[in-house]
């Protein structure tokens, strides 16, 4: 038994059995993908995957139970490894953090300096991508640290912490006729304009759906970004009106360019920073966690780290 063949498995029924995406994840080959695990399952005198030819379709019974215990011992492994770094070197390393593009761009840049101020020797590596992915990576361990507003709590293998509340405007140049409505704005009369606002999946979009799907209205989303600045750019060419999270406008630096608060249009969001349950972290990354979900302190954290499910 080795540590290749536990990945294998791992990844396997991470990725919906797909050996192709799982040799890619593993940086292997397919063969090389059904080799280990067919290794391990011989080695056990057990079938974990259940099979259609050569294709695999699920877990046995058994590969279940198998399952859980694999990704404990990868876990721990990964787990000791942090904590021989801790040992060696307790004020140097990389910190990894998954996080979408509006929350680096917003939230985090005073967190990241002040951390930066107390451990000048680790160095930080933030990975921008969807809630989705954050999730992955951090399950997966290609991160140390998820920060997202959807989705990271229905992971039931990350432990997922509330950091703030925060609401949607509705943006739009200087001039333009929403301004003349009577306020507060309805949504009815916001879904008389073309909009501009947030990918699928991204910065409370599923708030906005569902407000007009409640209202009974189809508004006419002609442009979708994951990126605050870029919503906010094309809104300044007046190609419609956009809806951005309220921490990525600035009356000073938006020039020529006005916000209502949309908060009594769209529910309330709630952005999350999320770690793999069981995970062992090093100082700095719970220094880190209590400075961006303040309010937590480093015992409640180790708590909610060693909880069962």
């Amino acid at each position: 038994m080795n540590f290749q063949q536990l990945r294998s498995v791992r990844e396997t029924a991470r990725r919906d059995f797909s050996l192709t995406e799982v040799a890619n994840a593993l940086f292997t080959s397919q063969p090389g993908v059904s080799r280990q695990i067919r290794e391990l399952e011989d080695e056990l005198g057990v079938v974990i995957f259940e099979r259609n030819g050569k294709r695999l379709t699920g877990l046995t019974p058994p590969g279940k139970d198998i399952l859980r215990i694999v990704e404990k011992l990868l876990v721990e492994a990964e787990n000791l490894q942090q904590a021989s770094a801790e040992f060696a070197a307790q004020d140097s390393g990389t910190l990894t953090v998954a996080v979408t593009h509006t929350q680096a761009r917003y939230a985090l840049p005073q967190v990241v300096q002040s951390f930066r101020n107390a451990f000048p020797g680790v160095r930080i590596a933030l990975q921008q991508s969807a809630p989705e992915h954050i999730a992955e990576w951090v399950l997966s361990g290609r991160a140390d640290i998820g920060i997202a507003t959807e989705g990271l709590s229905a992971f039931p293998d990350l432990v997922s912490f509330p950091c703030y509340r925060w609401s949607h405007l509705v943006v739009a140049p200087e001039g333009h006729p929403i301004f003349s409505l009577r306020q507060p704005l309805r949504l009815d009369d916001l879904a008389e304009h073309p909009l501009i606002t947030y990918d699928v999946g991204f910065t409370g979009r599923s708030h906005i759906d569902a407000a007009f799907v409640e209202a009974g209205l189809a508004p006419d989303i002609v442009l979708t970004a994951m990126d605050s600045d870029v919503i906010k750019q094309y809104v300044a060419l007046g190609m419609g009106v956009g809806i951005v999270a309220s921490m990525a406008f600035d009356h000073g630096r938006d020039k020529g360019m006005r916000a209502i608060e949309a908060s009594h249009l769209f529910a309330p969001n709630v952005t999350r920073l999320a770690v793999r349950r069981g995970a062992y972290l090093r100082a700095y990354a719970y220094h880190f966690i209590e400075r961006f979900a303040q309010g937590y302190t480093r015992a409640d954290i180790e708590r909610a780290l060693q909880a069962e499910q």
